[in-house]
């Protein structure tokens, strides 16, 4: 389960692109809490610590509790634009949650016990096909990442999602039983046995 983080942010009285290069000139990133049948708020946050949170590799997996002028919105980060040179963050999303939520978000897949993999041991190569995967999961249980486990997997084969063990209540967006990843041979041993075809 992503840990819960929090951001402090002041309301913003001026909105348009004049009042947003000033906020950005002072440290600040223009913002948005939005859904969840209210009006949406004009906020601005902290750039460094905006940053901070964004290198933390999960901030868009995360549920971020912004505190506005005493109250806390529960919100999931949508989106968050970067400018096109300096890379600095000129603006971010957050839609607003409840408990009962169902979000869609992109969780990373991280791989494991690849020595228990009969074809990685043989010199096969694991070809990621998806790094990471989208799921439709209830707002309080997204996870951190998604672990596929290795074990018993031979040159050839093909992982699928139903190799996985999802979080409860969550369900990939794609609806077909897709490929995570691959066990294919090494290049070595394919040109052998091309080879040897040929000579048959």
């Amino acid at each position: 389960m992503s840990e819960v983080l929090t951001l402090p942010a002041e309301a913003r009285a001026k909105v348009g692109k004049g009042a947003s290069r000033a906020m950005r000139r002072q440290g600040r990133v223009p913002a948005v809490i939005y859904g969840g049948k209210e009006p949406p708020l004009a906020i601005h946050v902290e750039e460094k610590l905006l940053v901070k949170q964004l290198d933390s590799g999960h901030f868009l997996n995360s549920i971020v509790e912004v505190h506005v002028d005493g109250a806390i919105h529960r919100t999931l980060p949508r989106d968050v634009q970067f400018h096109v040179v300096t890379d600095r963050p000129v603006h971010a999303d957050f839609l607003r949650i409840s408990e009962d939520s169902t979000v869609t978000v992109n969780v990373p897949v991280r791989f494991v016990n690849e020595t228990a993999s009969p074809g990685l041991k043989r010199g096969g190569v694991l070809n990621i096909v998806r790094h990471e995967v989208e799921l439709r999961v209830p707002a309080a249980k997204i996870p951190d990442e998604l672990v596929l486990d290795l074990t018993g997997f031979d040159i050839g084969a093909s992982i699928h999602i139903s190799a996985v063990t999802l979080p409860e209540g969550a369900k990939p967006v794609i609806e077909r039983d897709f490929t995570v990843a691959t066990i294919v041979a090494p290049s070595g041993l394919k040109s052998e046995e091309a080879s040897a075809e040929g000579e048959g």
